[in-house]
């Protein structure tokens, strides 16, 4: 049986998952009522330092999920994750337009990546 590593378990969830050397992120968030470009970049911190935590980082993801509350930010959050994301190494992306569990998020990402 393949072992499961789970960290930041709530009852409801656990911000990082390890099974057969993959990393599932919980989704991640910047600073509500911020700016987009200012949350965008607080959220992919976060996802750095969770991947790192996790034996990864943003060179080895695989897949990511975009959320934006409004299709109107996608330029703006794409200038923030152009300037992130690592040269060369561009994981598989869908981005679409969702509703938000706070209405001052405005992104959200879902993360899955090789360990390094």
């Amino acid at each position: 049986m393949t072992k499961i590593i789970r960290k930041h378990v709530t009852q409801r969830m656990s911000k990082i998952v390890v099974h057969n050397n993959t990393v599932y992120l919980c989704g991640q968030v910047g600073e509500a009522d911020t700016p987009i470009k200012d949350q965008a970049t607080k959220m992919l911190a976060r996802v750095d330092k969770f991947l790192i935590e996790a034996g990864s980082s943003r060179e080895h993801m695989l897949s990511a999920t975009v959320y934006l509350s409004d299709i109107r930010y996608f330029a703006a959050f794409n200038e923030v994750w152009d300037a992130w994301i690592a040269p060369g190494n561009p994981p598989a992306r869908a981005c679409v337009e969702a509703r938000m569990a706070s209405p001052g998020l405005f992104c959200e990402v879902s993360v899955v990546a090789a360990l390094a």
